[in-house]
Order: structure tokens, then sequence, then C-alpha cells
């Protein structure tokens, strides 16, 4: 007999031996001998001051659970099998290669960075030589932006296709099968790379090619329809089907698809800066405690939002026990973003507040740029951030108190930032679309979180890579409506916002691209 419960456990049970075992048991009237338990799913519910622990469970009464896979992924050799072009390979190019390989096709993956291991080589240039690699760096190179962040897994995308595949996937390429359990998964970026790494082994084994430091530069169309592709080293590939999965950093893509005259569209998008504050802090507001937190919970997390003149103001990307790294693709400017190790252990809480940005009323002084007018905005931003920072990687930071003030800092807080920081009147650098509204917002956030408004945190610019400005149309059948062959995937096109919705798409875009070859 198998009962599906719900249970909850407070934070002094959840310490003692077998507890789960024992309340279900309680709970059913059943001898603890005779139970076997699988946990669904775990969340923490830190509402009140008494926190508990929320449990679903299948409860299996007087038998085994059954050892059965849901999820068995059978990868075919495809050494010989048809072949389809995928470009980039993050999340969405990387589902989409493993999905060529369980129907039979033959991805070969062009992607402009470097392999995970090397990689590791152009972060550290960045973080301590302030030098950007424009094709490997924090958004470019194996398993893209994604990699080097906090692996966070949570999507609202359940209908865009399988989410429990997704997960399941990642187990088997060795993420932990916590995953599948905790309400806000996450993996972190310090156990990433090897799964990545064990993903591009699957493709290579059964066949695939993963091609490294091979940029895409341009393509050739007959006829409407894709022909062949070019790349930096001179090399040309014949393609027929190509799924382009290059990110919403690859801005190089959206200049070449505009100067052949292919359909875009300018897509809203959001940006603002990096705010960061001592872990403690977030763990007293949001666990009720002071001083150290239960040794038991993790590092706390938060997730905000406030109306301000029509424009969401909003947290992203918040990444607890994390650091903030420098996420630049060109000299020449300042990107923040987050990233958290998987046990969340640092000392610093940062997360991007950002501004929705509407492209078709916020951006008037950029119309001459056409489509492309919200990611000149982006650069404009970013080359601001790169000057006021010190041209270098140093990015302009302020107290957030004397930034909602309208003050220079004499002096900032302690960072998890590698390169630096420099004291920047953001208060008057920011435009006003963004910075009044970021100012508001951070009051109103205040308020919400008793002590979150406060002078330990730092505020960093800027946030500017939340998603793509730039949205490239595609069909139903996910073929871009102009050139037969070309599938346009992931947050490079518009169409998902992290890791799990990227995969997914990457998986549709794959299955799209191979019907009718």
């Amino acid at each position: 007999m198998v009962r599906r419960i719900q249970l909850r456990v407070s934070l002094k049970e959840e310490s003692q031996p077998n507890i789960l075992l024992k309340k279900t048991a309680k709970y059913l009237s059943e001898d603890e001998n005779n139970i076997t338990i699988k946990v669904l799913r775990k969340s923490i519910d830190a509402r009140k001051p008494a926190i508990y622990f929320n449990y679903k469970m299948e409860v299996y009464i007087n038998e085994e659970p059954s050892k059965k896979a849901d999820y068995v992924f059978k990868y075919q050799d495809v050494s010989k099998a048809k072949e389809v072009h995928i470009v980039g390979f993050g999340p969405a190019g990387m589902w989409a290669a493993l999905r060529c390989l369980e129907l039979g096709f033959k991805p070969i993956v062009l992607e402009r960075g470097n392999n995970v291991q090397n990689r590791r080589r152009d972060l550290k240039a960045i973080n301590q030589d302030h030098t950007v690699n424009e094709d490997s760096n924090y958004c470019f190179g194996e398993g893209g932006a994604g990699t080097y962040s906090d692996g966070k897994l949570y999507t609202r995308s359940l209908k865009r296709g399988d989410v429990r595949r997704i997960f399941e996937s990642l187990v088997h390429h060795g993420a932990t099968e916590e995953i599948l359990v905790d309400a806000h998964p996450h993996i972190g970026t310090n156990k990433l790379p090897k799964i990545v790494q064990n993903i591009r082994e699957t493709i290579i084994e059964h066949g695939g090619e993963v091609h490294f430091n091979t940029r895409l530069t341009n393509f050739t169309v007959k006829n409407n329809k894709i022909e062949s592709l070019q790349l930096q080293n001179g090399n040309e590939m014949k393609a027929n089907r190509v799924i382009l999965a290059t990110g919403h950093s690859a801005r190089d893509i959206y200049y070449l698809l505009n100067d052949k005259k292919i359909s875009l569209k300018a897509k809203s998008f959001a940006m603002g800066v990096r705010v960061e504050h001592p872990q403690h802090i977030i763990d007293s507001i949001q666990y009720h405690c002071s001083g150290e937190r239960n040794e038991l919970l993790p590092a706390a997390a938060y997730s905000l939002v406030q109306q301000v003149k029509n424009r969401g103001v909003y947290s992203f990307c918040m990444c607890p026990g994390g650091f903030i790294v420098p996420a630049a693709t060109a000299p020449g400017e300042v990107v923040v973003n987050g990233m958290s190790p998987s046990k969340r252990n640092n000392k610093f809480a940062n997360s991007g507040i950002v501004v929705e940005i509407n492209a078709d009323e916020d951006l008037y002084k950029y119309e001459r740029f056409g489509v492309l007018k919200g990611l000149e905005y982006q650069k404009d931003l970013e080359r601001l951030a790169f000057t006021s920072g010190g041209r270098t990687q140093t990015a302009p930071a302020q107290r957030l108190t004397d930034f909602v003030e309208g003050k220079l800092s004499a002096d900032l807080n302690p960072t998890s930032y590698q390169p630096g920081l420099n004291s920047a009147p953001l208060h008057s650098l920011l435009p006003k679309l963004i910075g009044g509204r970021l100012r508001q917002g951070f009051k109103a956030f205040g308020d919400k979180m008793k002590g979150y408004y406060t002078a330990e945190a730092n505020i960093v610019g800027v946030e500017s890579r939340t998603s793509s400005p730039v949205n490239i149309p595609r069909t139903e059948k996910l073929e871009h409506p102009e050139i037969e062959g070309l599938f346009p995937c992931g947050e490079g096109g518009g169409y998902a916002g992290g890791i799990v919705s990227a995969a997914m798409d990457g998986e549709r875009c794959a299955e799209a691209a191979i019907a009718g070859l």
C-alpha cells in the first residue's frame, strides 16, 4: 500500500534521528518497521519565528518502493547519423545536443569559448589582471553563463517542457539527488563544472562533436535556406539545420543578423545594480534570529518586488552565501553578476535589484538604433560603469543608504567582488529611469524587510545582463520565419530565463530541427 502525506517538522525536531520515520509512523498509526519513506519535496516555512520544515512524502506500507527509474536516458551512437549544428554550448545548446543523441541525430556543437577547465584561466585573468577575453569569460565558454553561477534550478516555466526530466538528466550527469526534492534547488558553482564536463563527454562518447574556441562569424543563406556556417578560423561547414543557442550576451550575433536584414525585434528587459549585504543580516531578517543562524538552516534568501512609477523593481538572481563576479564580455565595460558555491557558505549575500525597461516606451532616445536600441542602451550603461569604476574591472559602488540619500560614500563596506570597488555617485550617474526607481524601491524593500535598508550594504554597478534586449522571432515550429533551417533558441533568442527553461527550450528546438530531416 502506498500513501501520500504531508508533515511539518519543527526546527528542534529536525535535528532528531529518524524523526520523519517516527512522525510518519505515528501519523499513520503504523509500526515503524512496516514503512519506507520516499521524500518528494522539502521546503522551509520561516514566515514566523517558529520555523518548520514541510515534507511531501510517499509512504510504502508493507512493501518496497519501485527501483525502476522514472526517466531512462538512452543515448544512441550517432557517429554516422545526420547532422544538426548547434551554435553555443550553454544550457540550451547542451540539452539540444543531448536530445539529438536520444533521437538518433549527430550534434555538432560550436562553442566560441574554452572548455570548462581552461576557462578558469580566463576567469582568473578578468578577476586579477582585469583582462577580458571576448570569447571566454563568465558568459562564454563551456556551459555558458550557467556554469559559473549559483546553479539555481527554480523555474516558473512549467508549461514549456518537462522540468523533472531536466533535473533527472542533471542527476544522471552527476548532480546530487537533493535537487529532485528541494523546493528551491541549486547545485553550486563548485559542482557545476564537473557536471558540464560529464555532459560533454556523453556527447562525444556517442559520436557527437564539440568544438571549442570556434566562433561563428557568418552564415550563407540560399533560397531562404541556411546553407553553411563560416567560422572565425576561416573554416566553413555545410549545414542545413542550425540551432542558434548563443546566449543573451552574444551581441555580435544580433549585429550579424541585423546587418543581413534578417528579422529581429526589440524586447523589454531589466537593468539595475547588485546589492550586497553581510549574510548574517539577511539570516536575522528571514529567520527572526540574532547571532548565528541554526546550522540546519541554509543561508537565507529573499525575493522582493515593488511597483514604482508603473515599472517593476525587483530582485533578480539572488545568491545567498555567494560572490559578486565580473561578467563583462568585452574590454571597456563593467558588468556584475552573482554566483554561489553549493554550501552557500560565503559571508555575503548578493542580489541583482533591477528595473523593468519597456522597449516600446522607455528608449525613445535610442530609436535611431532600431531593433538594437535596448542593446545600445545596455552598452552605454556598461561603459559608464567602466569609466566611473576607474577604467579597469573595478566596479563603481556606493553604500546603500548613501545611494538612496544622494550622497557620495566616503568609504565602502567589505565586498566579495574580487577586482575591487571604487566609490562613485551612482545616484547621479544612473539614468533617472533606473536610478530614481531604484531609490524608491530600496526604501520600500526596507519597509518589507526590517534591517534590509542599511549602511552595511553596498550597491555595485551595473547589473545589465538579466535577459536579452533582442528577440529573434520564430514560428510555431520554432524556426525563423524567414530562414528555413535556423532555430533561435534559449536566452539568446529571448525564449528562456535560466538554466532549466533554457534546457527545456534546447530540447524542443532539437525536436523541431530534426523534424523533416
